[in-house]
């Protein structure tokens, strides 16, 4: 039955009282075993070295834009990760300033490695600092350990740095060499195929067959409008006479001087004087101007004159209109055969042009990707190299060493001290926890609660624990004898304490 708690602590004090070696026992066991922990316990030293992370010189607002600075995103533990590699840790377990006796087989270097990562720490500072720190059991190796790490790791990461924008601009520069490369040979592969097919684009082939589809319909319209006139003409002269018969006198000649002038001015308005027409109408003009004055100087009392046969003029005017007709005709013809023929040549060169489009196009396109591809790798190669010279100059983000590690005082973590004071109090606690616990399991009935709360039985009345005059006056002897063995057990306690402070211990 557990004990009830309201009677714990009169029943801890009364078990310790009637058990005093044993509490006694305790805690001179418990006490010694704490102050010899503390004599075993390894202590270790801590040196940390202060590493300022410069990300904010002048060189990053004037750079933006043209060149892109190293950067390292969580940068604690980018740090940890770079520190707990391997080819790093090694170049410190090889150091002979820090392990000048280390044997320099496999097996101990190994155990120097895992020692050096078991004891490596890095912890952030604010926003711009972090710490290496290396934990030891000797002053000298903590010191060293740190003070190597934090140059090995500025270095480091230096030729990271500059290992890292040689590559980039390295890679950069390749791509686009290769892209000069594939540029140029589409560029050639384009104009080979200009050079073989000189066709022309689709755009100046419709332009031109549009061209000639009006050219051809406006030759079919004059075509048929000289069709139309030739006929009319050819009407026209199959009910006129070839010839007429005119009398010989003045008055006829007269008459027929004024037609023919008629004529002859109505032709001069649409041809020149070498016009043949012209040149056959002031011939028969200056006949007919012959004939009249030879007319006027006959007698007048003839009473009637002979006629004779004369050319017909409208005949004549007709005749040659249907042959200057005739003769557009045969033009207007040949005209519509040649664009029928260039038709015909513009229908090929477009179904040329078709069968070539999509290659040409392809060409193009090629042409066109590479092209801006090559130019966004020539920007990106210029900013490559400006990036690769701020790193070797030594700007963009840098790691510096703000604060270099310290010689190790004192040890870090628990001290001798404290496991001195912990030994005190432990002792003087453990008979008391120990009875306390024996007491939530022992079985026995201690309390009258125990029985009226838990059995649920009545308890009438409690019978104190009586003592003989003998066993107090035993009780008195033992509790003196053991408060004397407490006194020179803490006396001893406490002068070894004393000594191992002053170090003769």
């Amino acid at each position: 039955m557990a004990l009830p708690l309201s009677q714990l602590p009169q029943e801890i004090i009364r078990e310790v009282r009637g058990r005093k070696g044993l509490a006694f026992l305790a805690f001179v066991i418990v006490s010694f075993a704490v102050l010899g922990a503390g004599f075993v316990w390894p202590y270790k030293y801590q040196s940390e070295t202060i590493i300022f992370v410069d990300d904010r010189n002048i060189i990053a607002p004037l750079m933006e834009g043209r060149a892109v600075a190293t950067e390292i995103n969580d940068r604690t533990s980018a740090a940890k990760e770079l520190l707990m590699s391997r080819s790093l840790i090694e170049k410190v377990a090889l150091d002979p300033e820090i392990y000048p006796d280390a044997p320099s087989d496999p097996a101990a270097l190994e155990y120097r490695i895992a020692n050096i990562r078991s004891g490596l720490s890095v912890r952030p500072r604010g926003d711009s600092y972090f710490s290496i720190g290396f934990s030891s059991t000797s002053q000298m190796e903590a010191f060293r350990v740190a003070q190597k790490l934090g140059q090995v790791f500025i270095e480091e990461t230096k030729d990271r740095k500059r290992a890292e924008s040689r590559n980039a601009y390295d890679f950069i520069d390749k791509q686009v060499k290769s892209y000069e490369q594939q540029l140029a040979q589409a560029e050639n592969r384009l104009k080979e195929f200009l050079s073989e097919n000189t066709d022309g684009t689709e755009q100046e082939a419709n332009a031109r067959m549009a061209q000639l589809r009006n050219q051809l319909e406006l030759a079919e319209l004059e075509k048929k409008e000289l069709e139309t006139r030739a006929a009319s003409l050819q009407s026209q002269l199959g009910g006129i006479r070839p010839t007429i018969t005119q009398g010989r006198t003045e008055d006829a000649y007269r008459e027929r001087i004024r037609i023919l002038e008629e004529r002859l001015d109505s032709l001069r308005l649409q041809y020149h004087d070498t016009y043949p027409d012209i040149v056959i109408l002031r011939e028969q003009l200056a006949e007919l101007r012959k004939q009249r004055d030879q007319a006027a100087e006959r007698p007048t009392d003839v009473s009637s004159l002979e006629g004779e046969e004369a050319v017909n003029p409208l005949y004549q005017e007709l005749r040659a209109n249907l042959s200057t007709t005739r003769a557009d005709m045969a033009t207007v013809d040949t005209r519509i055969t040649s664009l029928s023929r260039l038709l015909e040549q513009q229908a090929k060169r477009m179904e040329r042009i078709q069968a070539n489009k999509a290659q040409y196009s392809e060409l193009t396109r090629d042409m066109e990707v590479n092209r801006e591809i090559y130019d966004d790798l020539l920007k990106r190669r210029e900013k490559a190299r400006v990036s690769m010279h701020l790193d070797i100059e030594g700007q963009g983000l840098n790691y510096r060493i703000n604060e270099t590690a310290q010689f190790p005082r004192t040890p870090s973590g628990p001290q001798f001290s404290m496991f001195a004071a912990a030994g005190l109090f432990l002792g003087l606690a453990a008979p008391f926890g120990a009875v306390a616990g024996l007491l939530q399991v022992d079985p026995r009935i201690r309390a009258r609660k125990q029985l009226e709360e838990d059995i649920g039985l009545p308890v009438l009345v409690e019978i104190p624990e009586v003592r003989t005059p003998y066993e107090k006056r035993r009780d008195r002897k033992v509790t003196l004898l053991i408060g004397i063995f407490a006194v020179l057990t803490v006396t001893v306690y406490v002068t070894i304490v004393v000594l191992a402070q002053m170090g003769v211990i």
